[in-house]
């Protein structure tokens, strides 16, 4: 499916110095006419409304594909562009593969179900932690939580993952490791905490003995960033085996790192790495996904 793209508005400060980073990671013609335009901007906070859920149906799909779900575990929320205080999530018990953007929840700032989306549960964990980190975090526009298998695994360690490959370099310095473990997160309190771990500039955060949670701009660079996080978390699983039986691991330096990360953490281009999955899974779905 071809997005097309709303007439642009003007954007806040710091998003043109963004942009000039995103052009720089792809080449078009000389004249400048090959391009791509990265997040897109709306007039119409209705349509915005409507292609952000469609989007959000869509990394619900992919996490899906992923082997992300787990029974009624795991869980997106999505601030609403009109009612800020609220935001869109998943139903409860309803498979991430069948989910379509018709099938989004809207809540008030309480967590209560409220008229706009559909008439449906959520998950309680799901508001106490996504609830606190939307509330610290202005920003963040989507959070991601759910129980992938590498994730979860590394988890356990305690510890961030090691810039062992460039994919692992989305996260130089924009990781955070909540070490501590609460119990599932009934209590605001729980959320407050993993919320303070995150920080006010992190990407990702790393929760003991629970697994991961990204944020974004969009609800696609926070579930790009999710998979990414869990291929890293993944990579570093399977060097420690083998830093186990002797090969010593070598990790990217300082300057190295930091250079790559200067050039890919953007949330233009995080949105950019999602787009061909988006695309995938319209297709695959015969545009049910969008209904």
């Amino acid at each position: 499916m071809t997005e097309t793209v709303p007439t642009a508005v003007s954007l806040d400060s710091g998003v043109k110095d963004e942009k000039e980073v995103f052009q720089a990671l792809f080449r078009g013609d000389r004249q400048g006419k090959i391009t791509r335009q990265g997040i897109p901007t709306f007039t119409d906070p209705l349509e915005e409304r409507k292609w952000m859920k469609e989007h959000m149906a869509a990394a619900f799909r992919f996490f899906a594909k992923n082997g992300y779900s787990e029974g009624v575990s795991g869980h997106i929320s999505m601030r609403d562009p009109i009612l800020k205080d609220h935001f869109w999530m998943n139903p409860f018990a309803m498979h991430f593969s069948m989910i379509r953007a018709s099938d989004l929840v809207l809540v008030d700032a309480d967590g209560y179900v409220v008229e706009g989306g559909a008439q449906l549960p959520i998950n309680e964990a799901g508001f106490m932690i996504h609830s606190e980190i939307h509330k610290a975090r202005p920003d963040a526009i989507a959070a991601a939580h759910t129980h992938g298998i590498y994730g979860k695994t590394w988890s356990a360690f305690g510890k961030p993952v090691e810039m062992i490959s460039q994919d692992a370099c989305n996260f130089y310095g924009k990781l955070g490791v909540y070490e501590s473990f609460g119990g599932i997160a009934l209590a605001q309190e729980e959320g407050r905490n993993i919320a303070e771990s995150l920080g006010k500039d992190k990407i990702a955060c790393i929760l003991q003995n629970h697994g991961l949670l990204t944020v974004g701009r969009t609800v696609d660079e926070a579930a790009f960033l999710f998979a990414s996080l869990d291929r890293a978390c993944h990579g570093q699983l399977l060097a420690e085996a083998a830093a186990a039986n002797g090969l010593p691991k070598k990790i990217a330096s300082h300057k190295e790192a930091q250079y790559t990360a200067d050039a890919v953490q953007n949330p233009h281009n995080f949105y950019t790495e999602f787009q061909p999955d988006f695309e995938l899974i319209v297709k695959e779905s015969g545009g049910e996904v969008l209904e």
